[in-house]
């Protein structure tokens, strides 16, 4: 089990090496880095899961909490938040409540904050033996409806626009994507075409999701060639019944179990 962590605050305190201290005793391998863009990057290999220690003044710093959310969501990390009301209110401004697995109100209980951590472990223990789904759509309100409906089954990634998908299959592999056909900026046809034009990622069977089911839309949706497309007007329980009979009919035609 992976049990490193990344601790992050605006400078070093009696609180971070409370932490610190605290997680050591646990069993966790603890590094520590200043809320700075250019400290984080100096990490050639940033641990799984992410602890953020709020102050007033990180809690409002755009710059860095933008560029932490991009790193959670691109390298597929566990961020834990650490601050009081104010501060997590000020942070959502920036990272969305999607990106964030836990918030922990101060003041803090480390020993707390090692069970949390220690469901996480285990939940990745477990999710490592799941399919992989990659869920790309512009609407949070989707993503999270969308997750909480395929995760007790699948391990479920979430990508806010084409982009952030892009980036974030540059350095994970998942077994299927569920992709919004309209998206600003880059569009779900796009990013198709970007995925089917890379050797890493061209084989990566892909689902459209869209809202649109008359002719013209359904042609254009097909002539792209998914593996299917879903309309978002279906019954949630459609959408889990079509993915099980994918994974399923796959698991048929390699013999393997899902």
């Amino acid at each position: 089990m992976d049990k490193r962590i990344l601790l992050i605050g605006e400078t070093v305190g009696f609180m971070m090496n409370a932490i610190i201290t605290g997680l050591q005793k646990e069993g966790y391998e603890v590094e520590e880095v200043a809320a700075r863009i250019n400290e984080v990057e100096k990490i050639s290999d940033i641990p799984k899961k992410v602890i953020l220690y709020l102050g007033s003044t990180l809690a409002a710093d755009s710059e860095f909490l933008v560029y932490l959310k991009d790193i959670v969501i691109g390298k597929h990390l566990s961020l834990f938040v650490v601050g009081n009301d104010q501060e997590m209110e000020d942070m959502d401004n920036y990272i969305p409540a999607e990106v964030i697995t836990d918030k922990i109100l101060r003041p803090l209980n480390v020993k707390q904050l090692a069970e949390r951590l220690d469901i996480e472990v285990e939940k990745e223990k477990a999710a490592e033996e799941m399919k992989k789904i990659l869920v790309v759509d512009d609407d949070p309100t989707m993503l999270r409806m969308i997750k909480s409906l395929l995760e007790k089954k699948y391990r479920v990634y979430m990508a806010g626009s084409g982009m952030n998908a892009i980036t974030f299959l540059a350095n994970n592999k998942v077994d299927l994507i569920l992709l919004d056909y309209e998206m600003p900026v880059v569009s779900g046809a796009k990013v198709l075409e970007m995925i089917r034009s890379e050797v890493t990622t061209q084989d990566i069977p892909v689902m459209f999701l869209t809202s649109k089911n008359d002719k013209d839309s359904v042609m254009q949706v097909l002539s792209l060639k998914p593996e299917k497309y879903l309309l978002k007007t279906m019954p949630p329980g459609e959408w889990l019944s079509n993915i099980d009979d994918y994974f399923e009919k796959k698991s048929k035609e390699t013999g393997n179990l899902i």
